[in-house]
């Protein structure tokens, strides 16, 4: 089996590049970054340059170039901008490579987040009180009536997220954003959890579900340390959702556990991998190698069961600027690098990666400084 994967430099997209190539695949990565984490793999055969797919609408055709070229059976595209990119050329790819995605009316409505709220409300799932402002003067007249704090988001998956706590905060909030159409929503207090699953035409074909431990940035991010769970509302709920789509592929249906009432509240749909994908792997569920099954085979017994209470840590940079800009944590990281049932994407088998992610983490750290994202990317929530 040979297999493509494109944004080389995505945590996930190095846990897949792992995974595939201790199955025995030839894995090709595509990245638009020449030193990708995943470029550095061991287990990484072919490298491509690209565009950015977030930057270049070339992005397309230069994957179609390749898998021209180098005759890959599956195309795992892992980023919502690579998905979309894809999705749009679906039929010229396919006459080449297999491309196990959902189709772009799926698609469509999985990744607009006023899309999601409906169908959430026709399968019974609990979704934040939502306003659709059109404009800033819609916004002002709202403003005063709303309970604080409130989070501001982007109509799109990939959007921007930030918390306002006053009807200033709030104006200001979106007015920078304005171009996005975003939404208003309110804060859910409490624990981060998510439902992972492939399905196939509509079909469920493999579930998982964790819990956030640590993220990054801390008012809300991708995990540092995450736990697998089971929970049957969880699963009720997620593949509610993903049923109602007839989804195909793979999905994280994100949800927040409300501290007070311990309902699951929807906050979006991510049609595409995730950045905890490696917790899936190491807790018994191989979702890149089941897709490309999937892809290439037609189906798969399905796998509904795996290890509870499995931890992950992704140490660069998750974990190091989690503690640097929540103190409180350090004990608690510092303690689990004794804890020998924690795993972390560390390998030493494959070193050089985690080596190339120390050094981009301190790139990283700079720019976000210099930047001003770094302590509180979102802003801070005041209760």
């Amino acid at each position: 089996m040979k297999v493509l994967l494109t944004d080389g430099n995505y945590k996930h997209t190095l846990a897949a590049v792992r995974s595939l190539g201790k199955w025995g695949v030839e894995v090709g990565v595509v990245s638009h970054i020449p030193c990708s984490v995943s470029f550095c793999s061991r287990y990484c055969t072919y490298r491509y340059h690209a565009p950015d797919p977030k930057k270049d609408a070339s992005y397309a055709q230069r994957i179609l170039d390749i898998v021209k070229q180098d005759h890959y059976d599956v195309l795992l595209p892992v980023s919502y901008a690579a998905v979309m990119h894809l999705s749009g050329i679906r039929d010229e790819l396919e006459h080449f490579v297999h491309l196990p995605i959902a189709d772009p009316v799926a698609l469509d409505l999985a990744g607009h987040k006023d899309e999601t709220i409906k169908i959430a409300e026709k399968v019974g799932v609990r979704v934040p009180k939502t306003y659709y402002p059109h404009n800033i003067q819609e916004v002002r007249e709202i403003a005063e009536e709303l309970r604080y704090p409130v989070v501001v988001k982007g109509a799109e998956e990939a959007g921007y997220v930030g918390y306002a706590n006053t009807p200033e905060e709030l104006i200001s909030r979106f007015s920078s954003i304005s171009e996005y159409l975003p939404i208003v929503q309110e804060y859910i207090s409490g624990d981060g959890y998510g439902f992972f699953a492939l399905y196939n035409h509509g079909e469920p074909r493999a579930i998982f579900m964790h819990r956030r431990i640590r993220e990054y940035p801390v008012t809300g991010g991708p995990s540092t340390c995450a736990e697998s769970v089971f929970d049957p509302e969880l699963k009720r709920c997620g593949m509610a959702m993903l049923n109602e789509l007839r989804w195909h592929g793979v999905a994280m249906v994100e949800f927040k556990k409300d501290a007070q009432s311990g309902e699951y509240v929807l906050m979006e749909i991510n049609p595409k991998f995730w950045g905890s994908l490696d917790l899936s792997i190491a807790s018994g569920v191989n979702f890149p190698h089941l897709a490309c099954r999937i892809a290439l085979e037609g189906d798969v017994e399905p796998v509904f069961e795996y290890k509870v209470g499995t931890r992950f840590r992704w140490l660069f940079p998750g974990e190091l600027f989690h503690g640097m800009t929540n103190p409180r944590a350090i004990p608690q990281i510092v303690r689990e690098f004794f804890d020998g049932s924690t795993n972390t994407d560390v390998e030493l088998t494959d070193i050089v990666p985690n080596v190339v992610e120390i050094g981009m983490a301190g790139a990283e750290f700079i720019l976000r400084v210099a930047q001003g994202r770094f302590w509180r990317a979102h802003g801070q929530v005041r209760r």
